[in-house]
């Protein structure tokens, strides 16, 4: 009987993606297992298009499952399912509560996760880490955990690239660098008018650019849009994620802040600057694909000012993004383009 692996991933998009590698080496190590993944709406279509996960359970953690009552009945359908295993790497009350209810034998989360007694195997959380390393930890193999940086691996439809290729078409020529200048955190937003300037430059190299992003980001990439006449078009709100991971795969590199289109751009193994304001590489989601750079002004003392970043710098200031000039930035982009 074929070994059925339930993982239990309910963060954000980025964080979703980081999960693929860990998934598609549990495959590895168990090939003919059956993976299972439960994940929030935002993120279904992510795990849906891995080729290793075979069924996606969604949880609606702000509508039908808001209720205890509702995530009881929840993790006993969970149950009834029979995993031999369960591994959480995200570390909320409500996933370790899902882990604690369906009654897996074999459980494995960090040890800093909220109910971690819950678990029956521990697992350390690595700060130092990148957050794909960490999860690996899950596996037990310290070869694997040395050798963590796998790109992510996800199928895209032959509609989808048809759809995304005659999207690109209005392109005069193939040269395109893509610009996702939002987050879901203000902190971490580099200002609109610093990543105008960025834009002028690629135009000045013959970049056509592409701005990437979801509904919530059509403001941002409105506003950046205006200021140019030609050789820009603005793609948020109008693509899946998937979808737009196939944009990236059409494109020389990407440049954003430190949010979800940095990993997909693991996906694609494009190039990217990643831009971080309230935020740091230390924490563990950096780009880690060849030629990818990241870019910070760390002389301050308030930086970081959090793990995910607020809606509000806290001090007023926003220097972590206002110090860091575009020219900084401009001369990774000479970087990546030079190399190429």
């Amino acid at each position: 009987m074929n070994k059925k692996f339930l993982v239990i991933q309910t963060a954000f998009p980025g964080d979703a993606i980081l999960t693929l590698p860990f998934i598609q080496k549990l495959n590895e190590s168990n090939p003919f297992s059956i993976i299972d993944v439960v994940c929030i709406p935002a993120t279904a279509e992510i795990f849906s298009a891995s080729p290793f996960v075979n069924k996606v359970i969604i949880l609606n953690k702000r509508k039908e499952h808001k209720s205890l009552l509702s995530i009881i009945k929840f993790s006993l359908k969970i149950k009834n399912e029979n995993y031999s295993k369960v591994y959480s790497p995200h570390r909320s009350f409500r996933s370790s509560l899902i882990v604690f209810l369906s009654s897996i034998k074999e459980s494995y989360g960090y040890d800093v996760a909220s109910m971690s007694f819950i678990y029956k195997n521990k697992i350390k959380y690595e700060k130092s880490f990148h957050e794909v390393q960490r999860i690996l930890q899950f596996l037990g193999d310290k070869k694997q955990i040395k050798n963590w940086n796998i790109l992510p691996e996800i199928n895209v439809s032959e509609e989808s690239v048809k759809k995304i290729d005659d999207y690109l078409k209005q392109f005069r020529n193939n040269k395109i660098a893509a610009v996702a200048p939002g987050s879901v955190w203000n902190t971490k937003i580099y200002p609109e008018k610093y990543y105008c300037e960025l834009i002028k430059f690629l135009r000045s190299k013959d970049f056509e650019v592409v701005l990437l992003g979801g509904k919530s980001d059509r403001a941002i990439c409105g506003n950046i849009l205006n200021n140019f006449e030609q050789g820009v078009i603005s793609a948020a709100g109008e693509f899946s994620i998937v979808e737009s991971i196939e944009i990236l795969k059409n494109c020389e590199l990407l440049i954003c802040n430190d949010s979800a289109p940095t990993h997909m751009a693991m996906c694609a193994d494009i190039p990217v600057v990643t831009i971080y304001c309230s935020t740091v590489p230390a924490f563990g989601f950096f780009p880690y694909n060849k030629k990818s750079i990241t870019v910070s002004y760390d002389d301050l003392d308030c930086k970081p000012c959090g793990i995910h970043g607020h809606n509000k710098c806290p001090i007023n200031t926003f220097d972590c993004g206002n110090k860091l000039l575009p020219e900084k930035i401009i001369d990774k982009i000479e970087e990546i383009i030079s190399s190429k």
